[in-house]
Parts: C-alpha cells; structure tokens; sequence
C-alpha cells in the first residue's frame, strides 16, 4: 500500500482490483466479458479515454481545416468525465449529456459530433440495463433533443442533420434493446439449467430412496422369518431341557444360529431402512442364487447367450446376501441385453473363502447407459451391494468391452456366538448414526 493509501483506502483497493483483472485479460486468462464484469469502471474508464482520443484526431491531422481550440480540450474532457459515470448513474449522465450536446449543437457546431456520440452511449447504456417502459421514455427524449437542436441550427424543421441524428438514436436504443434481450435470455437459460440439475438431483435422491426402501422391506421378510424359527426352537428346547436335554442341545445351537444372521440382517437394515407410507408388503419368495438356472434360462428364452461359469465352492449365502447377488446378476445382464450391441455376455462366479464375486462382461457401445433397466439400474446394483456390505465398481475396459463387478463379503467360519458382529440395536444415540458401522466395516474389510 502506498504511503497515502490510508487516506482513501477504498480507492486503493479499487485501484489494485482493476489492475488486477487488466494483467489478466493482458494475459488471456480471463475474457472480455468476465473481465467487463469484474471491473465495469475500469472498462468505462477505458472506453471514456479511446473516444476523447479518437476524436483528437480529426482537429490533430487538420481534417476540420482548423487546429485544436479550447473547445475541443473541453469537450473532450466532458465526454471523459460523462462517460466514466454511465453505469453509477445511467439516467444522470444521459441527461447531463443530452443537454450538453443539444448547448454545443446550437453554440459550438464544430465539436457537436463529439459530443452527440457521447449521447449515443449513454442512451445505449440506459436501454441496455433498464426495462421497455424506460427505454422507450429514454429514447423519445434522446430524439427529441437532439432534433430540435440540430433543427434550430439548419433553421428548417426537416434538414439532412435533424433527420440523421434521429436514425442515429433509433439505432442507438436498439442495441441497447438487443443487448438487454440478450442478457435476460442468458440468464433465464442459466435458471433453467440450474432447476433442471436440480430436478435430476431429486429425482437421483428419490430413486435411491425407493431403492432402499425396497431393499428394507426384502431384508423384513427376512428377518421376520428368523424371529419366527427362534419363536418355535424356543419353544421346543424349553421342553426338550426337562425331557430329553441331549436333543435340547442342538435345538439351542440352531437358536444361536438364527440369532446371528437376524443380527447380520439387521444390521443391513439400519443402513438403508427408509421411512414409507406405503404398506404394501411383496408375499413371493424372495429369490436367491438357487434359482440362478431358471434366471439365466429366461434370458437365453429371449434370445441372449450367456457364458456362465462358476469356481470355488458353491455353498450356502445368508439370505440378503443371496438375494443381493441375485438381483446384481439379474439387472446386471438386464442392462448387458438391452444395451450391448450384440446379444451375448459373460458371467463369471467365484466363490472366496471370505467373499463371493460377480462379474458380467459385455460388448461396449456408444449408447452404452449402466443405470437403465429395472430397478433404477446403477443405483439400485450399488445399493444392494453396499446393504450387502460389498461393494460395486462398473465401467469400460481395454478391448471394447464393458464390465460390472460386484464383490460381496461372506460371514467366517462358523464359531462361538462371541464371533458374530453385533450392532448395536438398542437405541444408543451414538451408534444410530453410523447406520450399522461396524457390521459394514467387518464385511468391506474383505473386499
């Protein structure tokens, strides 16, 4: 900052700010139009000094048969000075600038045209930033001034200068109009753009909060079926413990059992419970990779090839695990037949000791779209993934192809009851918000 900074610090700062976005538009980082914004009283400025300038010219070169007078200095310093000012004060400086132009029009002939494009601007400037009703005011009084000066100065009400100067004005307003027009239609595209991503975001969250609370209601029947299998077992070992505790033992054992995967499942369903008011509750049996056959069967019906194969050891999924795999398969190769350019795919199973994997394989085409088909596509494959505890990843791959994978974690070996992750279901304020956490983490750990 300058030593005489602190007197006008606003101006130094504005002084900075215009240099600034000038060595950027020097520079090309910036364009004229965003610079223009950025600084509109630098640019006035700007625009003031090159018409002062220019119209030295003509007196400089001898063009008007004389040399430079007083009245050329003051117009010029008029035009500075109006010209400055017209976006602070548009109607100030169109007024002060048609009087002064109508005065030199009728007293200093020799410097009017100067002065009548100082006019010019600032009506221009008026139109442009302001509404029909004003525009129109503007430039009634911008013609009628002007006439009536030069009128008075040719001493006939129709002279080619009194005629001319209000073609002049008239095309004057008109880009003024037009840049106005232009503005307001430019910001109400933006607006619409903005509603229009903001619509998709909606929808995106809407279709993620159905997805969720399908996949809810799935893991309820799921979960109920278990609550149902301990109700009985229950019952039954309290009787076998008097009568025959030896076949009380494993009734107690297959007890722990449901109760460790109702606490698996529930766990899912913290995390992608979402509230409804529809009750409507689906009665089928969920499906599972046991119907895989029949699955790959309706496809091949319909005239798609699969090429399935399967390593490792087939073996038996908690139930949302199964039907998360199933339904991954099902509108994974929903999509591969809709939208692959040739009615084949791959499907590769492949049973891990700690997880099972999903991967379908297409030809890749320029319409290719991952989140078509039922379900809500993409979002619907990734929710159940994650409700899984898996994870998702889709995309191209070298050779033209497209590729879905899908990895969904499995529970370890069978052990004590102590093994089985618990999460907390009792209302702990603390974990309600982690949305089954440490289940989730246990499960992603192995992907």
């Amino acid at each position: 900052m300058t030593d005489m900074a602190w007197l006008c610090p606003r101006a130094e700062r504005r002084v900075g700010t215009h240099a600034e976005t000038l060595g950027e538009l020097v520079m090309g980082t910036v364009s004229l139009r965003r610079a223009i914004q950025a600084s509109p009283g630098l640019f006035d400025a700007v625009l003031a000094a090159m018409v002062a300038i220019l119209s030295m010219v003509p007196v400089a070169v001898g063009a008007l048969g004389r040399g430079p007078s007083i009245q050329d200095a003051v117009a010029a310093g008029v035009t500075f000075l109006l010209l400055v000012g017209r976006h602070r004060a548009p109607l100030t400086v169109l007024v002060l600038a048609l009087l002064v132009a109508a005065t030199s029009i009728v007293a200093a002939p020799t410097t009017m045209h100067l002065l009548e494009a100082t006019a010019l601007i600032a009506l221009y400037t008026v139109t442009a930033i302001n509404r029909r009703w004003r525009a129109i005011a503007a430039t009634a009084v911008a013609s009628v001034a002007l006439y009536a000066a030069n009128a008075y100065v040719a001493g006939s009400v129709i002279s080619g200068d009194s005629v001319g100067v209000v073609a002049f004005v008239g095309m004057a307003a008109a880009i003024g109009v037009s840049v106005r027009t232009w503005r307001d239609n430019v910001a109400a595209a933006d607006e619409r753009a903005d509603r229009a991503e903001a619509t998709r975001d909606e929808e995106a969250r809407r279709r993620v909060a159905e997805e969720r609370l399908r996949i809810a209601r799935e893991l309820h029947d799921v979960i109920a079926h278990h609550i149902a299998v301990i109700n009985v077992q229950a019952g039954v070992a309290s009787h076998l413990v008097r009568t025959q505790p030896s076949k009380a033992e494993v009734t107690l054992s297959q007890i722990r059992e449901a109760g460790r995967t109702v606490l698996d499942e529930l766990g899912a369903v913290l995390y992608v419970l979402r509230q409804s008011d529809d009750d409507a509750m689906p009665t089928e049996p969920l499906p599972g990779l046991s119907r895989l056959g029949q699955l790959l069967e309706s496809f091949t019906a319909a005239g798609f090839r699969i090429q399935q194969q399967t390593t490792g050891k087939p073996r038996t999924l908690a139930i949302a695990t199964d039907l998360a795999a199933y339904r991954i398969i099902q509108e994974g190769l929903t999509n591969a037949h809709k939208h692959g350019p040739e009615p084949h795919a791959s499907l590769l199973l492949e049973y891990r000791p700690d997880a099972i994997t999903i991967t379908i394989r297409n030809l890749l085409s320029g319409t290719h779209n991952a989140s078509a088909g039922t379900g809500h596509g993409l979002i619907g494959m990734r929710e159940r993934a994650q409700a899984a505890g898996g994870t998702l990843d889709v995309g191209p791959e070298p050779g033209g192809r497209f590729r879905l994978h899908a990895c969904l974690p499995l529970p370890g070996p069978q052990g004590s009851g102590d093994e089985a992750v618990k999460p907390d279901v009792a209302g702990s304020r603390n974990a309600e918000p982690e949305r089954g956490r440490g289940l989730r983490h246990a499960r992603t750990a192995q992907c």
